[in-house]
């Protein structure tokens, strides 16, 4: 079986998702990871299928992409097979102004603790900018992390909290 990287995305509109999955299902591809989102307007859509080859998956969304407004991508990769997390989840919410680097410094200080960013969603509301990240954190560094985490939040001039992830939400 082939497994397959797809990503598309173009200005938003209702159905895609819908049309996508309905080409996929045709195809008899099992959708195994997926996310989807709105990016002021835009459609962004990353999916894993299981099943056809890549060029079967690039002919059916054919049509989907043949008038320009979504652009679809189709990637062979290899499986990994089941990745156990290599420590314990968090969840990091970072709040302020706006300004730049506030995502490179706060993932920066997690990867430098040993720590892996999982899931990253960013909005900007008017002035506010929000992050909120899902991190696997060795347990050797949840009792210093938070303390390292708010002085560099310090240092951007936004707030910062780090929870542990309740795994019935994830």
């Amino acid at each position: 079986m082939n497994e397959l990287a797809i990503t598309v995305i173009g200005r938003d509109r209702p159905g895609i998702v819908a049309d996508v999955a309905e080409v996929l299902a045709r195809l008899g591809a099992n959708l195994t990871d997926s996310t989807m989102t709105r990016l002021r307007g835009h459609f962004a859509m990353t999916l894993i299928c299981v099943g056809p080859s890549a060029a079967e998956v690039e002919d059916a969304l054919g049509p989907l992409t043949a008038d320009g407004q979504l652009l679809a991508t189709v990637r062979q990769v290899r499986p990994d097979g089941e990745t156990v997390p290599t420590g314990e989840r968090y969840v990091m919410s970072v709040h302020g102004a706006d300004r730049m680097g506030i995502v490179a410094a706060m993932t920066r200080a997690v990867t430098v603790a040993g720590g892996n960013v999982t899931d990253l969603s960013t909005r900007l509301v008017g002035s506010l900018y929000v992050v909120v990240a899902e991190v696997d954190l060795p347990a050797d560094v949840t009792g210093t992390l938070p303390g390292q985490l708010a002085e560099v939040a310090a240092g951007l001039g936004v707030e910062v909290t780090l929870r542990p992830a309740d795994p019935d939400l994830l």
